[in-house]
Parts: C-alpha cells; sequence; structure tokens
C-alpha cells in the first residue's frame, strides 16, 4: 500500500531537482491509484483525492521558493475551506496527474485550484481557501509574498464564483 507519506517522501526527494515556478505557475505532480486508494465501489475514495492535492500544494510551496521562507519564519499552512467537484472514478492502477496553480488572493486568503486529471480528461476539480499562520497569527498575503522575493503585487480580479463561494461560506457561519 503506497500511503501519502511515501508519495510526499518520493516528492520531497525529487524537489530540488524540480524547475521553479512563479506565484502563478502551475505545478503538476503524477501519481498511481493504489489498493489502498480505494473504496468498497473499488474507485479512488474521495478522502484521498483530497490527500494527495495536499501533496501537489506542497509541491507549488516548494517549487515557488516559499518553502524555506515558511520553514524560516515557522508558518503553518491552514485550510478554512473546500469546494470539490467529483466529475469521474479513477480505477485502480490508474495514473493521474495533479495540476495545481494558484488562482488569486485577496488581502488574507490564497484561493488555490486543483484539477485531477489522466491524458486531458478531468476526474475532479477543487478549490481551497488557506492562509498561513505563524507565531504572530496570520500572515497577511503581501507579507507573503514578500517572503518568496515577488513583492507585494497587487491580486487579480477573482472570478465571480469565488465570490459566491465567499458569500455561500457566510451563510454557513453560526
Amino acid at each position: 500500500m503506497i500511503s501519502a507519506w511515501l508519495r510526499l517522501a518520493r516528492l520531497l526527494a525529487a524537489a530540488p531537482f524540480q524547475a521553479k515556478i512563479s506565484w502563478t505557475g502551475e505545478s503538476r505532480v503524477r501519481f498511481r491509484v493504489w489498493p489502498g486508494d480505494l473504496d468498497i465501489n473499488l474507485h479512488m475514495n474521495n478522502s484521498r483525492y483530497l490527500a494527495a492535492m495536499d501533496i501537489g500544494r506542497i509541491d507549488l510551496l516548494l517549487r515557488t521558493g516559499l518553502g524555506k521562507a515558511v520553514w524560516r519564519k515557522k508558518l503553518k499552512p491552514v485550510l478554512a475551506g473546500t469546494l470539490v467537484r467529483y466529475r469521474r472514478s479513477l480505477a485502480p492502477f490508474q495514473r493521474y496527474d495533479i495540476r495545481t496553480r494558484l488562482v488569486g488572493w485577496d488581502d488574507k486568503w490564497l484561493f488555490i485550484e486543483h484539477l485531477v486529471e489522466n491524458d486531458g480528461e478531468i476526474f475532479c476539480q477543487a478549490v481551497v481557501k488557506g492562509l498561513f499562520v505563524g507565531p504572530g497569527g496570520s500572515l497577511p498575503t503581501r507579507d507573503l509574498m514578500a517572503l518568496t522575493g515577488a513583492g507585494a503585487a497587487d491580486p487579480p480580479a477573482l472570478p465571480r464564483w469565488i465570490a459566491d463561494w465567499q458569500a455561500a461560506e457566510a451563510g454557513l457561519r453560526v
């Protein structure tokens, strides 16, 4: 059984040899569906998609140069929301790629998209909302970007559906 820990170890071992990417670049990692990834229906379990996406975000973090800064500043990545759409099932032993990119950001949140695909066909799409927390609390995105030397770039206009998602989440607050 190939666990998320073994997948992470493989990613970390290869990280020094991977090309660097910009904040707006795209990470791509390749996996295979192993028996331990399967659910009772004998396709990839929905929680395994999310675990593989975690590794995609780590690859993005390392390849943008943010990993060293996060380690030095003792920052911790924290997710506050996930929007997932499962489109097709991944079968046992099927290969798949996870493409990860930063869709946009605001003063507080980073919005990161994951596409799970095989041969250009999308099996799952997810967007996560997260931030980095340090000893002094959450770090504003402009400060986070400055850690990578990217400067305090103005955030791009977020897609309308992200604003709608944010509004829907506001309605869930208890």
